[in-house]
């Protein structure tokens, strides 16, 4: 069992390598196979890590998903992420980043159904909260959970404001972060700051050339 561990930890930023990579490129026929292939090796041999890597690669079908419009196939590769997610969780409730993976699941079912955000949206909030207290430290928990404020209405304790906090304080703790920088021109944009919000997205894809979508937001934002 050791060795298993250890073989993952090792072979786990391929992994997520290989799932970036087609997220970046939106090559939604890859993600689809990766998706597929971790979610059947996770039924055949289950435990957190297989179940986080299935969780993992159904969030990133989803995410592109929801990029491209395809908000059905958004609902149906969340939906499948979060059974793993939660099998994750309950094997590891001390995981930071499988609270945040499960809230990021949960979130990205509610475009398909804004009456999904009855049933799913306290799981995305109260998870990545969870992600946040485990792991203060970690970027990527303030952007999970400043999209989560950014798709909220203010009514319920969301809203830009909250959500542009959030990616501040995702790129303090990691300046080079390009997801923070991505969603924090996003989030500028929507609050009307086209200028602020063309340097952010201009500095995400510095950051990483290959996404796609920072490309696409950038090249909607107006100068000013």
């Amino acid at each position: 069992m050791k060795h298993c561990s250890i073989l993952f930890l090792t072979t786990l930023p391929l992994i997520a390598g290989e799932l970036e990579t087609a997220r970046d490129a939106q090559d939604r026929a890859t993600l689809d196979r990766l998706a597929a292939q971790y979610t059947t090796a996770a039924s055949k041999s289950p435990g957190a890590q297989a179940e986080y890597r299935a969780a993992l690669a159904n969030s990133y079908v989803a995410e592109v998903a929801i990029e491209t419009g395809d908000k059905n196939k958004a609902r149906a590769a969340a939906e499948t992420g979060i059974a793993s997610a939660q099998r994750a969780v309950a094997a590891k409730p001390d995981s930071a980043e499988y609270h945040r993976l499960l809230g990021t699941l949960c979130g990205q079912v509610i475009p398909a159904n804004v009456l999904a955000g009855l049933k799913w949206g306290s799981c995305a909030k109260d998870e990545v909260e969870k992600a946040v207290k485990l792991d203060p430290k970690s970027a990527i928990n303030y952007v999970s959970r400043g999209v989560g404020y950014y798709y909220l209405p203010p009514a319920f304790g969301g809203g830009v404001e909250s959500a542009i906090k959030d990616f501040q304080q995702a790129i303090a703790l990691d300046a080079k972060l390009d997801d923070a920088h991505l969603w924090l021109g996003i989030a500028l944009r929507k609050s009307g700051r086209n200028t602020d919000a063309r340097r952010e997205l201009q500095k995400a894809v510095d950051l990483n050339p290959a996404r796609g979508w920072a490309k696409n937001q950038l090249a909607k934002t107006p100068g000013q």
